[in-house]
């Protein structure tokens, strides 16, 4: 005998928001990735990640701290946090202040051979996105931040020859791997490189030749 029951039909896949137990976190780095990439750092909004990811704004501020703390894991991709790294640096005595940055960069991109870091810099003259996401954290996460707190002049300059100078040393170190710069301990390197630093940060800078 043929049944007459109705036969119950699949449930409809849910729209809109993603319902809790679902991978929010997830959801918003894919998303922020494709986001900060089409519409760069400072075009992006944490309203616009957070609508194509399918979640609440709040969620955002709730897994990653803000806008710069989840372009620091999507684009990025970094082991630590800006923030709490810039005001550990700034915790000690200015005279070491460059000495500190050189040795942290060097011992965080020793750990994994330049990591995210290498693939950035090797992308930058042909991808956009990548030139922008080293830029924006190098010159205006780290250096515009530290020179921000020591009150100096010509900040803006200061910070784009810091970023150059670490940046310098990154592409040469880990990417060109020109010797003996590549394998030279870190010892070695901080000394020879965190005097030009240092005067970048705190010392006089002559003004160009009118």
């Amino acid at each position: 005998m043929t049944s007459t029951e109705p036969q119950a039909t699949p449930p409809a896949r849910r729209r809109g928001r993603r319902p809790a137990g679902e991978d929010t976190r997830s959801a918003l780095l894919a998303a922020a990735g494709e986001v900060f990439v089409e519409q760069g750092y400072d075009g992006a909004t944490v309203r616009a990640i957070a609508t194509r990811a399918g979640v609440d704004a709040a969620m955002v501020n709730h897994w990653f701290g803000g806008k710069e703390g989840l372009f620091a894991k999507a684009v990025l991709q970094l082991p630590f946090d800006p923030q709490q790294t810039v005001a550990a640096l700034l915790a000690g005595d200015r005279a070491d202040l460059a000495e500190r940055i050189v040795r942290t960069f060097l011992t965080i991109w020793d750990t994994n051979e330049g990591g995210r870091f290498t693939a950035l810099v090797r992308s930058m003259t042909s991808h956009d996105a990548a030139a922008q996401a080293l830029r924006n954290f190098f010159q205006h996460m780290i250096f515009e931040r530290i020179i921000g707190q020591l009150g100096i002049d010509q900040s803006d300059l200061r910070a784009s020859l810091c970023a150059s100078q670490l940046l310098g040393l990154g592409l040469v170190r880990y990417v060109l791997r020109f010797e003996p710069l590549a394998s030279s301990d870190v010892d070695t390197v901080v000394a020879a490189i965190a005097p030009t630093l240092q005067r970048y940060l705190t010392e006089p800078i002559a003004p160009a030749a009118g």
